[in-house]
């Protein structure tokens, strides 16, 4: 798995935030005007995000979120991987600028952060042995049979979509990253691993060990966008107004066909309405 540039190595001898005042003060866009970049919270999971060897980062979110800085005047992002339930408190800390990763829209998470509208609108699957031998199919199959075992990742949206259902914690197994899901799955020692559904088409292109379900009908509509520390209203409103001309664009287009999203699905969707699933 590839590796970003160590955090730590951008924060040393930075003073943008004092110790034990949270995330800096003013405005973000300003701030990276200043520097040259953002620094961007991501998680290395195609075709989401993507680190690649050298330290760039790309990936869906990330490279709508580069297009978009760069025309207010921002020249660039530097990614860091940041597992995610420890990405909005790396945010609010002010370790990063604003998060890109796929991370989606619920109800506590908009609560914390101030997201931009939705660039990715997403389903879920469950990956599953050959054959599908419990015929995992929704969620309702999970909470009918206490016997399942369901991977999830800490603190992402599937973890919360199994929460929401009252699926019962010793049915819910926490994996650290895609790899550790999978073999999870291939030692039994889960039933299925929940994700996004083009995460687990992109990862059973190499893997031929599990199949993907279709789209799971009672899991709740989902999707993401950029997020900023709450205070930056006013700079999510900017950016909102270059985004939704960026997003009716060519270049817009052409990279959600990149990474295997459907641009229209991300038109007329509000992150507003993303807001309120549960979780």
């Amino acid at each position: 798995m590839a590796v970003g540039i160590p955090l730590a190595d951008w924060l040393s001898g930075c003073t943008f935030t004092e110790p034990g005042t949270g995330a800096p003060k003013g405005s973000v866009l300003d701030r990276g005007r200043r520097q040259g970049y953002l620094r961007v919270a991501v998680f290395n999971e195609p075709p989401y995000t993507k680190l690649e060897v050298d330290g760039t980062v790309t990936g869906a979110e990330p490279d709508v979120l580069r297009a978009v800085l760069q025309q207010l005047g921002i020249g660039d992002i530097r990614g860091a991987r940041i597992e995610y339930d420890a990405m909005i408190p790396a945010l609010k800390s002010g370790q990063v600028d604003v998060i890109a990763a796929g991370l989606f829209m619920k109800q506590s998470r908009c609560a914390e952060v101030a997201y931009t509208e939705p660039v990715i609108v997403s389903t879920e699957s469950f990956a599953v042995p050959p054959g599908n031998p419990q015929n995992i199919t929704t969620i309702q199959v999970v909470l009918d049979n206490p016997a399942l075992k369901i991977a999830v990742l800490p603190g992402g949206f599937e973890e919360g979509i199994l929460i929401a259902a009252n699926v019962p914690q010793s049915q819910r197994v926490i994996v650290r990253d895609n790899v550790s899901g999978v073999e999870a799955l291939a030692a039994g020692r889960v039933n299925a691993f929940l994700l996004p559904t083009l995460s687990l088409r992109g990862m059973a292109e190499v893997n031929k060990s599990f199949e993907v379900t279709d789209p799971i009908e009672d899991a709740p509509a989902t999707g993401s966008g950029a997020a900023f520390e709450k205070s930056q209203t006013d700079d999510v409103a900017k950016y909102n107004q270059v985004l939704a001309e960026f997003k009716e664009g060519q270049e817009f287009a052409d990279i959600m066909q990149k990474w295997g999203f459907d641009a229209d699905a991300a038109l007329g969707v509000t992150a507003e309405e993303l807001c309120k699933a549960e979780g």
